[in-house]
């Protein structure tokens, strides 16, 4: 677990999860893993893995080659609290 980004609206936490070795078939290196993304106003959080946390990542690294501002990363963020459902319980 890597804390990424914390502002006063928005924190995102990366989770680095090494795939079993005891499951056949999948290679060593192979990792699986994801992105909490907490909306600190709305109090709600999702948790993104697969295609849409590459597409997150993707698009992150692609708003960081601009150096943006704080703020500009937190109208980034807020693209996603449409699909926040789950209610922050411990933050």
């Amino acid at each position: 677990m890597q804390m990424l980004y914390n502002s006063d609206s928005f924190a995102v936490v990366m989770f680095d999860v090494p795939a079993d070795p005891f499951v056949v078939g999948t290679p060593d290196s192979l990792t699986r893993g994801g992105y909490e993304i907490v909306d600190k106003f709305a109090r709600k959080e999702i948790f993104i893995e697969g295609a849409l946390a590459q597409s997150f990542k993707e698009g992150v690294e692609a708003l960081i080659e601009s150096e943006p501002s704080e703020e500009e990363i937190d109208e980034y963020l807020g693209r996603f609290s449409s699909l926040m459902h789950q209610p922050v319980v411990l933050h």
